[in-house]
C-alpha cells in the first residue's frame, strides 16, 4: 500500500502541473498564436483555452496600441542644414501570426524601419518646409512606415516629428531673421501712419483755405487747451480778422 501511494502521488502531481499548463486565459486585449508542432495552427483568445501540453506552444501577442519613442536622428536637410529631430509613432498588431511568423522581433524591426525612414523622408524636405509642413511630412512617414509594416500584420495608426534641434548658429541665424523682419514691419507701419496723417493734414488745409474762419477759431482752441494745461498768464495778439464784422458794421451805420 505504501509502494503504491509513492507511485500515485508522484503522478497526481505531475497530471496537476500538465492539466495546470493546458490551460492559458488571454485578457481582452491578448491574443495567443498557437503553434503544435513547430507549426501555427490558429489564433485564439480571448478568454479560457485549452491546449495539449507539451506538443503546443503558445506566443503571448498584444493588440494594443503600442506608442514607441523614435530616437533622435541627425538630419541633413535637402538645403544642407543639419538638425535632430526626434518623433514618436503609434501602432498596433492587427495580425498576431504574422507579427510572430514574419519577422523575428516586430517591435525591434517597426522601431529601426521608423528611424531608417525618418532620416530618409526629411533628407529630402527642406528646412523651412520641416518647420512649415509637419503634417504633410507626418503624413508621408505614416504612410511609408505602414506599407513597409503590412506584411508583418502591423498597422500604423500615427506619425507625429515632436522636436526639431537646430545648431546654435541656425538659432542665432532665425533670430537676426525675426529682428529683420520685425523692424521691417514696424518701419511699414510707420509709413503708413505718416501717410494717412499727410492726408489728413492736406483734407484740413483744404478746409481752411475754404473758409479762413476756421483757423482762427483753431487757434482759440489751442490758446484755451494751453492754459489748462498750465497754471499761467498768456499774452497773445488777437487776430484782426475776428474784428473785422464788428468794424464793418460800424462803417456802414455811420454811412
Amino acid at each position: 500500500m505504501a509502494n503504491f501511494s509513492s507511485v500515485i502521488i508522484p503522478i497526481a502531481i505531475i497530471l496537476f502541473f500538465l492539466l495546470m499548463s493546458a490551460i492559458k486565459i488571454f485578457r481582452e486585449y491578448e491574443r495567443g498564436v498557437v503553434f503544435r508542432l513547430g507549426r501555427v495552427i490558429k489564433t485564439k483568445g480571448p478568454g479560457l483555452v485549452l491546449i495539449i501540453p507539451i506538443i503546443d506552444k503558445v506566443v503571448r501577442v498584444s493588440l494594443r496600441t503600442i506608442v514607441m519613442d523614435i530616437p533622435s536622428q541627425d538630419v541633413i536637410t535637402k538645403d544642407n542644414v543639419s538638425v535632430k529631430v526626434d518623433a514618436v509613432l503609434y501602432f498596433r498588431v492587427i495580425d498576431p501570426a504574422k507579427a510572430i511568423v514574419e519577422v523575428e522581433d516586430f517591435l525591434f524591426a517597426t522601431s529601426q524601419l521608423a528611424q531608417t525612414t525618418l532620416r530618409s523622408i526629411l533628407g529630402m524636405a527642406e528646412f523651412d518646409e520641416l518647420l512649415s509642413a509637419r503634417e504633410k511630412i507626418n503624413q508621408e512617414l505614416q504612410v511609408i512606415i505602414d506599407h513597409h509594416t503590412d506584411p508583418w500584420g502591423i498597422k500604423v495608426a500615427l506619425v507625429e516629428v515632436k522636436h526639431v534641434d537646430l545648431p546654435q548658429e541656425m538659432q542665432r541665424a532665425m533670430a537676426k531673421q525675426a529682428e529683420a523682419e520685425r523692424e521691417r514691419r514696424a518701419k511699414v507701419i510707420h509709413a503708413q501712419g505718416e501717410f494717412q496723417a499727410s492726408q489728413k493734414l492736406r483734407d484740413a488745409a483744404n478746409v481752411i483755405a475754404d473758409h479762413p474762419m476756421a483757423m482762427q477759431l483753431r487757434f482759440l482752441q489751442t490758446l484755451t487747451e494751453v492754459a489748462a494745461e498750465k497754471n499761467s498768464t498768456l499774452v497773445f495778439p488777437v487776430p484782426i480778422d475776428l474784428f473785422r464784422p464788428f468794424f464793418e458794421k460800424q462803417t456802414k451805420k455811420k454811412k
